[in-house]
C-alpha cells in the first residue's frame, strides 16, 4: 500500500500506512511532528490508535468481538473464565496439562494477607465497593513487592481481587468475610465468598455459576476502551501491575464506562417509582428536548447488535426463567426491551439493547447489590487489563505514553503586583 501524503503550508509529507491482520488501515504519524512541527489534534481520541495490538479484534460495523482470534459466541458457549483469562494473556488455549495447573494456581493463591483485613477495617461502612476494590489492588504492591516474577503476580492479582471484591461487599452489608474454600472453582468461590454466612449452609446454583461465568467472559477485554487505554499508559511509565490495574479499576468506575449498567437499574428505579409506565418514558427517549436518557440502548463502538447483548440476551431470559424472579423492576427492562426492538425509530436508528442493559438485569436477578455490578465489570476486564499490561511490558521497544495537546491559554503576560492589579 503506498504511503499517504499530508500537505501542509504548502509542503508535502509522506506519512506510513500501516495495516493490521484484518486489514484495518492506520496513518502512522510518529515521526509528523518532528518533520513539520505539527501535531495531529483527535479529542478523546476516537480516531487514534495508540498501540499495536494482538489481543483484540473488533468490528463495529458488522457486529464482531474476537479475542486473540476466537469468536465471542464460541468462547461464551465453549470456554471457562479461567480458559478465558490464560488465552487472553498467554496468546493461545491452554491444553489440558496447563488449564489443571493454572486453575491450581489460582486456588492456591485465593488468599490475601490477614494484615489487609485491617484496610478493609478503615474504610466507613458507606464505602463504594470500587473506591475499596481499587484501594487494595494498589496495596497488594507492597505485599508483593517483587517486579520480576510477573507470571506469579498475574495469578496473585486474578486470584486475590474476587476476594477483595466479595470482603468489599461483605464490608459494606456489615456482615463477616467468608474466606475462599479450595475445593470450589473460580465462580463458586466468589459467589460462596459473597453470599455465605457463618452457621448457615449455602449451596451455590450451578444457575448463577453458569451466569456468572458467561458475564465474565463477555467483560474479558474490549480493545483501547478508556480504562484499557489507563492501564497502558500507567503501565508505560514502568509503574508495576497492581498500580497500573488500580489506575484501571478507576478509570472503570465512571458511569460513562463501567458504571452504565449501574445506571441502568438506577433508570429503571425511577420509572418504577413514577407508577411504572415505561411508554411515557419511550417518548420522552424519542424528544430532543427531553433531558431524560434512555441507559444501557446503543453503543458507541457498535453500529449495530452488540454481539455480547445477543448472547446475554438469551442469558437473561434463561436466569429469569430458573430462578422464578418476580420483580416489578426487572419486568418495566422487559417491556423497554420489546419496545426498543420493535420500535421503528429504535431500530431505525440501531439503539438495541446492549450488554449493559442485560447485564445489570442478570446482576439484579442474581440479587447482586447495584453498588457492586462495576466491581462485577473490573472482575471480568481483569485479564484483559492485565494482558494488555503484559503486552506492553514485553514490547521493549515502547515509550511511555505522552500526548501532546494544542494550548489555548493566555498568550505571554508580564506579572502585575497584588496592589496594583484591577
Amino acid at each position: 500500500m503506498e504511503n499517504a501524503k499530508l500537505i501542509l503550508n504548502g509542503k508535502e509529507y509522506e506519512l506510513p500506512v500501516v495495516v493490521g491482520s484484518e486489514d484495518e488501515v492506520g496513518v502512522d504519524i510518529s515521526t509528523f511532528r518532528a518533520k513539520s512541527g505539527a501535531i495531529t489534534l483527535d479529542d478523546g481520541y476516537g480516531n487514534t490508535g495508540s498501540c499495536k495490538s494482538a489481543i483484540t479484534f473488533i468490528d463495529g460495523e458488522k457486529g464482531i468481538l474476537r479475542y486473540r482470534g476466537y469468536p465471542i459466541e464460541e468462547l461464551a458457549e465453549n470456554a471457562s473464565f479461567v480458559e478465558v483469562c490464560y488465552l487472553l494473556i498467554y496468546g493461545k488455549l491452554p491444553n489440558q496439562a496447563e488449564l489443571a495447573a493454572f486453575d491450581h494456581q489460582l486456588t492456591r493463591h485465593s488468599l490475601i494477607h490477614e494484615d489487609m483485613k485491617k484496610f478493609f477495617e478503615g474504610f466507613p461502612s458507606s464505602a463504594h465497593p470500587m473506591a475499596i476494590l481499587s484501594a487494595m489492588i494498589a496495596s497488594l504492591s507492597a505485599y508483593y513487592p517483587d517486579e520480576n516474577n510477573v507470571d506469579l503476580n498475574i495469578i496473585r492479582l486474578l486470584s486475590k481481587a474476587r476476594t477483595i471484591a466479595a470482603f468489599s461487599y461483605k464490608k459494606s452489608v456489615g456482615q463477616p468475610f467468608v474466606y475462599p474454600l479450595n475445593d470450589l472453582g473460580y465462580c463458586e468461590n466468589f459467589l460462596h465468598m459473597l453470599f455465605a454466612v457463618p452457621a448457615e449452609p449455602y449451596k451455590i446454583s450451578p444457575t448463577l455459576t453458569k451466569a456468572l461465568n458467561l458475564l465474565l467472559i463477555l467483560h474479558a477485554d474490549h480493545e483501547q476502551n478508556c480504562s484499557t487505554s489507563t492501564v497502558r499508559m500507567v503501565g508505560s511509565s514502568q509503574a508495576n501491575l497492581f498500580a497500573s490495574i488500580s489506575a484501571g479499576v478507576c478509570a472503570l468506575w465512571g458511569p460513562l464506562h463501567g458504571g452504565a449498567n449501574q445506571e441502568v437499574i438506577e433508570m429503571l428505579e425511577h420509572i418504577r417509582a413514577d407508577g411504572g409506565d415505561y411508554k411515557k418514558y419511550m417518548e420522552m427517549a424519542k424528544d430532543k428536548s427531553s433531558s431524560f436518557k434512555l441507559m444501557g440502548f446503543g453503543h458507541r463502538v457498535y453500529k449495530n447488535f452488540d454481539p455480547r447483548a445477543k448472547i446475554l440476551k438469551k442469558a437473561a431470559d434463561a436466569v429469569l426463567a430458573e430462578l422464578g424472579v418476580a420483580d416489578p423492576t426487572l419486568a418495566i427492562a422487559k417491556n423497554l426491551e420489546d419496545v426498543a426492538l420493535n420500535d421503528p425509530y429504535f431500530v431505525d436508528r440501531k439503539l438495541y439493547p446492549n450488554v449493559d442493559f442485560y447485564s445489570g438485569i442478570i446482576y439484579r436477578a442474581m440479587n447482586i447489590p447495584t453498588d457492586m455490578f462495576t466491581v462485577m465489570f473490573a472482575l471480568g476486564r481483569l485479564p484483559g487489563w492485565i494482558a494488555q499490561w503484559k503486552e506492553m511490558h514485553d514490547d521493549k521497544s515502547a515509550r511511555i505514553n505522552r500526548p501532546r495537546q494544542i494550548y489555548i491559554g493566555a498568550p505571554k503576560r508580564e506579572w502585575v503586583p497584588v496592589n496594583k492589579r484591577a
